[in-house]
């Protein structure tokens, strides 16, 4: 089976994240597909490249970076939910004139087009949060 997932919440919102990383973990063990997971709303704070939380708390932020390398998922970030708050890639931020870019690895900036052909694309669709 072919999955595509969407995360809306923050990753201290609520424990939103952390189901649709353990559904994927789950569904890969079992020889499922998971192509691309779409961070919109809140849930493009999954992407922070800064994010550190204490040390007795799960960084999902590189949980996701490592999940995402081990099996070849795609993290796409919406760039409007991404932009309304303050979260740019490397090219986005040249060009708004900031300096650094807040983008963790394995996560790339895309657009509503990559979530539809996502829904193309998939067997499942799945939005947590």
């Amino acid at each position: 089976m072919r999955f595509a997932i969407q995360v809306n919440a923050s990753p201290y919102q609520s424990n939103t994240g952390h189901s649709a990383y353990q559904f994927i973990k789950a569904a890969v063990a079992q020889g499922h597909e998971v192509f691309r997971v779409f961070f919109y709303h809140e849930g493009i704070y999954h992407a922070f490249k800064y994010t550190t939380p204490p040390d007795d708390e799960l960084n999902l932020t590189l949980c996701w970076s490592e999940l995402a390398k081990q099996h070849n998922i795609d993290l796409v970030v919406c760039i409007s939910a991404a932009q309304r708050r303050g979260l740019l890639c490397s090219d986005e931020a040249q060009r708004q004139g900031k300096q650094d870019d807040d983008l963790a690895t394995e996560f790339r900036i895309g657009g509503l087009g990559q979530w539809i052909e996502a829904l193309i694309e998939a067997d499942r669709v799945i939005i947590f949060g």
